[in-house]
């Protein structure tokens, strides 16, 4: 688990005051690009690799609401890796009382330099699992 802690901007709410719901794709998005830093590489890194690794599905399901100026903490793990594909999954809770206001998954298929699946490549995956 690689925690990241965000504060909540005034942009990132909606016209009730709560983060847009869209916005946790966005934390979610930070989450597992610190988790890709903390083992050494970037995604830009792994790119100018030639592997491309978009998110082909996601899930948020949202427990509690997340306000303005809220320092939440992203806790992002990653929960599988199966031929083409790996999936993360994320926690968000606000820091000031642990609450868990979001939690998801994005999974992810790995793509060669010509666009078609290719399995995931034995460094990346071992860079996510160590």
């Amino acid at each position: 688990m690689i925690p990241l802690e965000i504060r909540v901007l005034y942009g990132d709410t909606d016209q009730m005051g709560f983060v847009y719901y869209a916005n946790y794709l966005r934390y979610f998005e930070a989450g597992r690009g610190e988790f890709m830093r903390a083992r050494g590489r970037s995604y830009r890194s792994v790119e100018e690799g030639g592997i491309k690794i978009p998110v082909v599905e996601a899930r948020v399901r949202y427990r509690a609401p997340a306000l303005y100026d809220d320092v939440l903490r992203i806790e992002t793990t990653l929960s599988e890796v199966t031929g083409a594909t790996f999936q993360f999954r994320y926690e968000l809770r606000r820091k000031a009382d642990e609450r868990l206001i979001a939690e998801g998954e994005t999974l992810h298929a790995c793509l060669g330099p010509a666009g078609r699946p290719v399995r995931v490549p034995k460094e990346l995956a071992e860079l996510v699992l160590d």
